[in-house]
Parts: structure tokens; sequence; C-alpha cells
């Protein structure tokens, strides 16, 4: 029986392969694990698709191979296997059914948690994975532990003797290359077609988060530990309410604008591998208490590469949250087509300000950049929208009036 590459959602083309969970002559059960494979969007698990026992493999850890591909032979068993009783076929029924003949490379059976394109580094420069200690969460390997793992290898290598006599050579530099494939080739695909399908127009803002900061800080005294960023998708949500036209999609076949009714938000998360954007559905029907919850379990699975499609799809709106890495002044951010807009979050600093009454107090002011399609919507509406963002972010307890 072969097991091949199908389509896992979201019209795959192609996976490479992470690692084998199983090696030849294993038995295992219908829906077991057999192997990890990446696509350019998430990190998923092969299910066996019924009993039996690995006989072998045909692609290796590495491969890149296309929906349909096989990926191994799996021999089928007599009658239920069940690994937690002793009906098990006996050693001369194995060595019958299964002629061991694995083609590929030497598997451990140890998991190993990383990245393909950590697993990438350590190809090319030779070096075995799984002598590498991770420093990640779970052990996972990060980029930097290889690194650090080729320079221990380099220091204790002993240095070839110079021959002065010898006239020196020209130089030689070395190149190092990064894979364009997988999630990066899929986020610059992503980005050409939006930028050159939508006509991006950018949006600058400044917010006063003073007093969301302060009421931010009460909670956490009250073990009501909520972020900042919760209270930005409430916000979000209640402006998308009163200009649903940032929360549309374009249809330009029909020469239509969809408005659509339910607030599916996008928050994007920083990895190594590249930008992955959970998406929060319905913010519009949620609290800020559930908004936190959900928002921290989707990072905690995208850091984890845990993220299934349901996680990554049907977002009508995105921002993104670069405030806590610095830069004091507004990035243009790209949309995510179909999407008509998108926000971005940026440094917070204290400023002096100077209020109604002309006296001059110091203020957290936050710089926002907001980017919308302009077949759609104009910059008036845009304006009118940060502002309306804005009062809500700066007297929070408004936020209650809004609330459904």
């Amino acid at each position: 029986m072969e097991v091949k590459l199908h389509d896992i959602g979201e019209g795959m083309t192609e996976a490479e392969i992470n690692c084998f969970l199983v090696k030849p002559g294993d038995i295992v059960q219908a829906d077991d694990p057999l192997l990890e494979v990446q696509t350019d969007k998430m990190t998923a698990e092969i299910p066996s698709p019924r009993a039996g026992i690995i006989r072998e493999f045909k692609v290796e850890p590495g491969q890149t191979v296309p929906v349909g591909t096989t990926l191994l032979l799996m021999n089928d068993i007599d009658g239920e296997v069940n690994k937690d009783n002793q009906k098990k076929p006996s050693q001369s029924t194995l060595e019958e059914k299964v002629p061991f003949a694995f083609t590929g490379k030497k598997v451990s059976s140890k998991r190993i948690l990383a990245s393909p394109y950590t697993r990438k580094i350590a190809r090319e420069n030779g070096i075995n994975i799984e002598k590498v200690e991770g420093s990640g969460p779970s052990g996972r390997i990060t980029d930097e532990d290889i690194y650090h793992f080729i320079t221990a290898l380099q220091e204790t290598a002993i240095a070839p003797e110079i021959n002065p006599t010898v006239a020196p050579t020209k130089t030689s530099y070395e190149k190092n290359t990064i894979p364009f494939r997988g999630r990066r080739k899929q986020i610059a695909k992503n980005m050409v077609q939006s930028m050159y399908t939508i006509p991006h127009c950018t949006h600058f803002e400044e917010v006063d988060v003073t007093s969301l900061l302060q009421f931010c800080s009460e909670l956490k005294k009250s073990s009501q530990n909520i972020s900042i960023t919760a209270f930005f998708l409430k916000a979000l949500s209640i402006c998308l309410k009163e200009y649903p036209i940032f929360n549309a999609v374009l249809d330009e076949e029909n020469e239509v604008i969809q408005l659509l009714h339910e607030h599916h938000i996008g928050v994007a998360v920083d990895m190594e591998e590249g930008l992955m954007v959970p998406v929060i559905q319905n913010v519009e029907k949620k609290s800020i208490r559930a908004i936190q919850l959900e928002m921290k379990q989707l990072k905690e699975k995208a850091l984890e590469n845990k993220l299934a499609i349901k996680d990554i799809s049907g977002g009508t709106f995105t921002i993104s949250n670069v405030g806590p890495l610095g830069g004091s002044f507004g990035a243009t951010p790209i949309i995510q087509h179909p999407e008509v807009a998108l926000v971005s979050f940026h440094k917070t600093k204290k400023m002096p300000v100077v209020t109604d009454e002309d006296q001059i107090v110091i203020r957290s002011i936050m710089n926002l950049s907001m980017s919308f399609d302009h077949r759609v919507a104009d910059g008036a509406t845009a304006v009118r929208f940060t502002n309306r963002f804005a009062a809500l972010i700066q007297e929070p307890k408004m936020l209650l009036l809004e609330m459904v």
C-alpha cells in the first residue's frame, strides 16, 4: 500500500519532508503520525491511512516533493493490530511480510524539533543535527544553535601551517546562500501579487495610549493580564462596524464591493521562517478577555509550528504590532490580498504634549500606519477611521459603551 502526499489545505502544490516519525518494521495504527512535512504556510504530520507495517521509504528528509508523490510503502496486517495487547504478528510473519528495503538515508527514531531552514543550514555545513543541543522551546534547535555548533568545531580545528615561500593566492570570498522556497517564497509571491494588484495608500497617525497603558497596569495588579493588543483588536472591530468599507472584498469581475459582516482579524507573528498570520475569528462577538486568550493560544501554536489551516484562513483585516521591536516612524505595510486594509502599530514614546488648556504634559504616544486599497476607499475615510480608533484608545473606558 502506498502512502502519498495529499493536499492538506488551501491548494498546496508541494511540501518539504522534515523528518520521519517511524522506521521500517514499525507497526502503526490508523491515524498514527508517519512523517512531518513543511508546506509554505505550516508544519503538518501525515497520518497512517490504516493499520499496517512500515516497509520502505520513498523520500528523504530535506527533499521537496509535489502533491501526489509516494512517501512510503506499507504492508497490511492480517487482523486488527493493537499495541496495548499481545496481538502482534510473530517475528517470522514480520520477516515474511517486510523485506526491509530503505532507499533513503538512515533515519533516526529521535524526533528533532527544527525548522526546514535550520535543517538546511545543518545539511549544507555537514552537521549532524542530532548532535546539536537546542536552546528553543521544548529543545527546539534554532539557526543560532547551528552556527554556534559550527563555530565550536572551527575553534577546535588545527590551523594549517603557512609556508612563507609560497606566493599568496587570490582571495576567495565565502558566499552564504539562503533557500528561497517554502514559506519565504510564498510570502514573496503574496506580496508581489498584492503590490501588483492593489494601489496602496498609507495614512499615518499618532495615538495617545497613556490611559490604556495605565488601565492595563491596573488590570495586571488585579491578576487580569490583558495585553494592549487585545484592546486594539476590539477597538478596530468597533471601527470596522462603523466603516465597513475596510472590512470588504473587491469583486472586479462582477463589479461589486462585498461588505463583510464578520470581523476575522489576522495578527502577524514574527517567526524564524517568516511571518505567520493566525486569524482570530468573529472579533465583533468576543469580549476583550476572550480575544486575549485566543490570541495567546494562536501565538503559542504559531511559535511551535502547530497552526492548522483553519487557524490561518478566512482573514478579513490584518494588524501588525511591531512596536516592541522598535522603529520610531511608521512603515508602509503591504495589504494581504484580497483584503483592503492593514494597520501596523509602531513604537510608543513618552513625549511632551500641549493640552487644550495650554498645559504641557508627558504622554505616551504611539505611531500608527494604515495601508488601504485606494480603489475601494479614499484617504478621508481612512482618516475618519483612525480618528475613531484613536478616540477609543485614548479613553479606553469608552469601549464599554460599544460592547455587544
